[in-house]
């Protein structure tokens, strides 16, 4: 792993504590929260306010995160919101943390000039003993406060004001002008700067989660499913109809086209789609090469080409399907046909564009694991953890692809693989063949 924190390809961009009231106000918050406290003086962490540093120390990598379920949060500075989330248990975790800070900057910015805003992600489930249990995460509430309950008394100070206005003797009740003073020392003028924060809650009704071996739920859809890609058997009874793991390919298909929810990588943007076939081509070449020991160190385009005809008979079916795809978007040749029986079938998906589409992308990087691009992107924990089991040579040419083709340009990058071209007005729906049975064929059924 120090190839990737060397090259910031892991625990990169995590805000560096190390001012002597930094960490006093982090461990404020620390204690506030989990009665712990931390001897170090130079840590980084994460958006949540998780530092890897404090983890080891503590031999609790789980300290903010009790059971992986209703994560807690420690902000010290706006600059975390930039940070990633570490040890993510909840796909949805990071995106309510940037929301809250992004709705509240004001306010945030204003308290972490003087203290640490400690917080939590409540929901109503405080273990997940069963699988069954995540179906009873409905809502998550964002709660927070300084350590020294800034919050709490500027609410308590405004209904005493109330109180003051509207009391005809509150000119004369001098322990309620006592109390006032008394929380306006601590909270400032709430009249000209308010100290709150707003109410927050978030919808969790598809999501991944990194309990039970990794699972996709998705409830709010018209047909909704349950994917656990590493295996179904060990679930038991859940609330959902339909369960599906990597080896329900024909299924997991169909739930993406009966819920709209994956297209073809050329849909829109056809200019892009052989570049980025053939850039998965690459990786799957790379895996066989390393597989059988070959060389990988400074290769070319030329150099790939050679070893496509090198390890000819090593490379796997998925490499020549999605070549005859490429030939097909460049060359005019023969359209392949491309059933969700391939193993190259997921290599040819990605989202569309709808809410859940980064959810999606999460789910065909796991489906499509020799893209090692998309599962850096879309799954950073299922990455690290493939990561640690490749060859040395897979290693050096996937952290060297990402460095030079991937870090200069993350967001050209994003864009190119998944973004969207959609009009402002969705035009009338065509019924052609194409439309109706996929661009690859009817979806293979199993009766």
């Amino acid at each position: 792993m120090n190839r990737l924190i060397k090259h910031g390809l892991m625990f990169g961009n995590l805000f560096h504590v190390h001012a002597p009231a930094l960490v006093e106000r982090y461990n404020r918050a620390l204690h506030h929260l989990t009665d712990k406290r931390t001897d170090l003086t130079d840590f980084h962490i994460d958006i949540s306010g998780y530092s890897p540093e404090v983890g080891d120390e503590l031999n609790d990598h789980l300290y903010l995160n009790h059971q992986g379920v209703n994560r807690q949060f420690i902000l010290l500075s706006m600059e975390q919101r930039t940070a990633p989330l570490l040890n993510m248990k909840f796909s949805t975790s990071r995106a309510i943390l940037r929301d809250f800070i992004a709705q509240n900057e004001a306010q945030l910015f204003a308290l972490t000039a003087r203290d640490a805003v400690a917080g939590e992600l409540v929901n109503s489930v405080y273990d997940v003993t069963t699988p069954a249990r995540l179906f009873d995460i409905r809502r998550v509430e964002v709660e927070a406060d300084t350590t020294g309950g800034t919050v709490k008394d500027a609410r308590e100070l405004g209904r005493l004001v109330g109180r003051f206005k509207n009391d005809q003797d509150g000119w004369f009740d001098d322990v309620l002008i006592a109390q006032m003073i008394a929380l306006a020392g601590k909270t400032g003028d709430i009249t000209r700067n308010p100290v709150k924060l707003r109410s927050m809650r978030f919808d969790q009704r598809n999501f991944w989660t990194a309990h039970f071996g990794g699972l996709y739920v998705f409830q709010d859809l018209e047909h909704p499913a349950l994917i656990a890609p590493s295996g179904k058997d060990h679930l038991g009874d859940v609330p959902l109809r339909y369960v599906f793991d990597a080896q329900d390919r024909n299924q997991i298909a169909q739930f993406f086209e009966l819920n709209g929810l994956a297209e073809p990588i050329f849909e829109g943007r056809k200019d892009h789609a052989a570049a980025i076939l053939r850039q998965k081509m690459d990786f799957i070449l790379v895996d066989a090469v390393a597989d059988q020991g070959g060389d990988l160190e400074g290769r070319t385009r030329r150099d790939m080409r050679r070893l496509a005809r090198e390890y000819g008979s090593a490379l796997p079916e998925e490499f020549h399907t999605l070549g005859k795809l490429v030939n097909w978007i460049e060359d005019g040749g023969k359209w392949p046909l491309i059933t969700s029986d391939d193993p190259a079938y997921f290599y040819t998906l990605r989202a569309s564009d709808t809410k859940d589409a980064a959810l999606v992308n999460m789910l065909l990087a796991e489906l499509a694991p020799k893209d090692a691009r998309q599962m850096f992107i879309c799954h950073k924990e299922l990455f690290y953890r493939t990561y640690a089991g490749w060859p040395e040579a897979k290693k050096a040419y996937v952290v060297d692809f990402l460095v030079a083709e991937y870090q200069v340009d993350k967001a050209g990058a994003r864009d190119t693989l998944f973004g969207h071209d959609a009009p402002m007005a969705e035009p009338a729906p065509v019924r052609d063949i194409i439309a109706q049975v996929g661009p690859w064929g009817a979806v293979r059924r199993n009766r």
